[in-house]
């Protein structure tokens, strides 16, 4: 029997790790809950890595393909021969090779995808574990599409509102760097004789040292980097870090609508999938990116398991939007929880979208702030001394 090594979430929130023996997942979820405890990531020792990750560009697609090519009437080991012979990269080419071959042998799809589990979703498994076929199956497929279309656009936005930021730093950066170590210190040289101003004074040191120690100055940078990079892999720190981006003024609402969306998005899709809410909320715990509000979905989980009404667990869920908790709420009231969760997954999606968007406007301004001041503090180190020239010698 297969041993299974997990990271897991107790009902204190706590992360615990340990390994279980069960004969398959299902088996093995159905332990974790036993034990009330929410895996994070699991694996059987000896099972081979995989080394290509679908991108959810890729998963929309493919997604989309299946969905195309089921309701035509085709059936799940053809299509995968059909798209394993289109013009796809590489590793997803392999990747597409293995599922086929895993359904020649008699396994169904979702098993075949289970057995590479680190390239696809939670999601996509649990949606063809249902066993059903036909149209239902190829609208499911065109729903979760749409979901990961939706998540591939959202990311590449919210990359694209960072983007003018970045190339400003740097642009900045670079010029900074040729003025103080190519222009500044020529000039300095010529008003050295003479009682400088504190600012200039600071700037000549900034200037003689990337002059002479370029190379600590870089190291530095490189290891600021590392270290900062190493602290948000740290778990503690990463929830503290996810948890102010939440509370930071004006652009924590954006944040909170993004995360919400995912939240809702996930679910909605899962649940209008025939997923039970119980499975279809352990699901979406790995689909939020933010580990603050990730941390909190486990209480969620056991609080509906013991037969609390979603809403009233989503309200004291901090970082989801309110709003989401008095929409679900009317889908209890009026039995079309489906429903309402399609409409409240839509709403927050367009909201999302604009909030991704909005982040620019508010990291725009701010690097532009911080490149006035670097531009403004060295144009002071230049025109304080020189008035102070002109002033000595009556100009």
């Amino acid at each position: 029997m297969p041993k299974y090594t997990y990271t897991a979430l107790d009902i204190k929130n706590r992360k615990v790790t340990g390994d279980v023996d069960a004969q398959d997942e299902g088996e093995f979820r159905k332990i974790m809950r036993g034990k009330n405890l929410v895996p994070l990531k699991f694996k059987v020792p000896d099972e081979v890595k995989v080394n290509y990750h679908l991108k959810t560009g890729e998963i929309a697609e493919l997604c989309r393909q299946l969905s195309s090519m089921l309701s035509g009437g085709i059936t799940e080991v053809r299509a995968l021969q059909i798209l394993k012979e289109r013009d796809f990269k590489p590793g997803l080419k392999k990747i597409l090779d293995k599922l086929h071959k895993s359904m020649q042998q008699g396994a169904t799809l979702s098993e075949a995808m289970q057995q590479q589990r680190e390239t696809f979703p939670e999601i996509l498994i649990e949606v063809f574990a249902s066993g059903k076929t036909g149209d239902w199956l190829a609208n499911v497929c065109g729903k979760v599409a749409a979901y990961y279309d939706w998540e591939h656009k959202l990311s590449a936005r919210i990359k694209s509102a960072m983007r003018y930021p970045k190339i400003l730093a740097f642009t900045t950066l670079g010029v900074t760097l040729i003025i103080l170590t190519a222009i500044l210190p020529k000039f300095f040289a010529t008003v050295g004789s003479f009682e400088l101003p504190h600012i200039t004074l600071a700037v000549i040191a900034i200037s003689d040292f990337l002059v002479s120690y370029w190379y600590i100055a870089l190291i530095a940078v490189l290891i600021a980097y590392a270290a900062i990079k190493g602290l948000l892999c740290i778990s503690k720190v990463r929830l503290a870090f996810d948890r102010a981006r939440l509370i930071v003024p004006m652009t924590g609402n954006l944040w909170r609508t993004i995360y919400t969306a995912r939240f809702v998005g996930v679910l909605s899709s899962l649940y209008s999938c025939g997923v039970t809410l119980d499975r279809a909320l352990e699901i979406t715990t790995a689909n939020v990116h933010n580990k603050y509000i990730e941390s909190q979905l486990p209480g969620l989980m056991n609080d509906v398991s013991g037969g609390e009404p979603l809403s009233e667990s989503v309200r004291r869920i901090k970082g989801l939007d309110k709003k989401l908790a008095d929409t679900i709420l009317v889908g209890e009231e009026t039995g079309q929880l489906d429903a309402i969760l399609q409409y409240a997954a839509d709403t927050f999606c367009g909201e999302a979208e604009t909030a991704a968007s909005a982040l620019a406007q508010y990291a725009e301004p701010l690097t532009l702030v911080v490149v006035a001041l670097v531009i403004i503090t060295i144009m002071l180190s230049v025109i304080l001394p020189m008035a102070s020239v002109y002033s000595i010698f009556g100009v």
